[in-house]
């Protein structure tokens, strides 16, 4: 197996999207994605059961144009890699079933990996028409051939809202933060609900936000009170912890009461007044976790980090505290095969053993586990 530039396929059905990438080293060859979406609509969200259907009929297709749109072959691969977690636990059994079969029809080695390290792994892929862009430094349209020193990473998905320390992509991952609840995206679509925009809300949202006047309505910050932040020398049990229950719930009195006094209900203000409140209180700890733990370098990744304005302030107040941000292209911002496959070559270059096809799916995964 060439472990100095190796290909590998990389599979993802954590969620709604299937994803198939391919990568030589920290090229990208290909990424395709067929996505559901369009099929959870009229529910408000992603149906587990219709999820993991849709992968069933989606990935083959994917697998055969993701192969022929890197001009390579099943034989030409040196490993596949998988998302064994974390996720819904009917769509990660499709992908690891899928990737467990081929790696035996094959005789090719398979890594399990981290949904969420992933996330991370993109920001290493280089390619022609715009890998990695960092805003903050960095060439745009290659990513660095290893991870930066004091690195972190903004998770903010329809799952997950967390800030990580990165010392090895491949071994070592500590969680600084993370959601007590709803993450950013859930907030997002709940909202979106309760305001008629239907789902996604995230775009919705970010769309009628630009309209509105985001200082028409305070909402409160989640954990920013004194007992849960504390100081630096003795920090809170929340200090870069978030929380948007409470944000949907203020949300929901705030629609109540227009309507109870019979008048009209400003949606384009409280949606931006709405995402103010989780872009600010995201950003805010963000940055204040990378001040104190050495953090220079923050690669911003998952589905929210398409939103404007959360990409706007977080550059911003990353520029103001010095450090240099990184924004991969919203198609590698999105669950993607893509960044999969580079995780797993991350793995076979640092001579991590494969995982063989004794492991299962794992939908709670931590995120300090790369590897199954």
């Amino acid at each position: 197996m060439n472990r100095t530039q190796p290909l590998v396929l990389g599979i993802e059905s954590s969620c709604d999207e299937t994803g198939v990438g391919i990568v030589r080293g920290t090229a990208l060859l290909t990424n395709t994605v067929s996505s559901s979406m369009d099929e959870h609509v009229r529910f408000g969200g992603v149906i587990p059961e219709i999820a993991s259907r849709a992968h069933l009929d989606a990935f083959v297709p994917t697998l055969h144009e993701a192969l022929a749109e890197a001009d390579v072959s099943l034989a030409d691969i040196d490993a596949i890699a998988v998302t064994s977690g974390p996720g819904l636990a009917g769509a990660l059994m499709v992908g690891v079933c899928a990737a467990k079969a081929l790696a035996v029809a094959t005789g090719k080695p398979l890594y399990a990996v981290n949904h969420l390290v992933a996330h991370v792994g993109v920001g290493l892929l280089q390619q022609g028409t715009g890998a990695a862009a960092p805003s903050g430094g960095t060439r745009p349209g290659t990513g660095p051939e290893t991870l930066p020193e004091n690195m972190g990473a903004l998770l903010v998905s329809g799952g997950h809202t967390e800030i990580l320390r990165i010392r090895s992509i491949t071994d070592d991952v500590e969680l600084l933060g993370s959601t007590i609840d709803d993450a950013a995206g859930e907030a997002y679509d709940k909202v979106a609900r309760l305001l008629g925009l239907g789902y996604p809300g995230g775009p919705a949202i970010d769309k009628l936000a630009r309209t509105g006047n985001a200082k028409a309505i305070r909402f409160p910050r989640g954990l920013t009170q004194p007992k849960y932040m504390g100081t630096a020398e003795e920090p809170g049990p929340h200090r870069y912890d978030w929380s948007f229950s409470g944000l949907k719930t203020a949300v929901a009195r705030c629609v109540e009461q227009f309507e109870a006094r019979g008048e009209d209900v400003p949606v384009a203000d409280i949606a931006a007044a709405f995402q103010e409140a989780v872009v600010d209180v995201i950003t805010a700890k963000a940055v204040l976790a990378c001040r104190e733990n050495g953090i220079t370098e923050v690669l911003l990744g998952g589905g929210v980090a398409a939103n404007s304005r959360l990409r706007q302030l977080t550059e911003q107040r990353c520029s103001a505290a010095g450090i240099r941000l990184t924004v991969p292209p919203l198609s590698l911002c999105t669950d993607n095969g893509a960044m999969v496959a580079a995780l797993g070559a991350q793995l076979v270059m640092a001579g991590v053993e494969p995982s063989g096809i004794g492991f299962a799916p794992d939908s709670s995964m931590p995120v300090t586990t790369v590897s199954a």
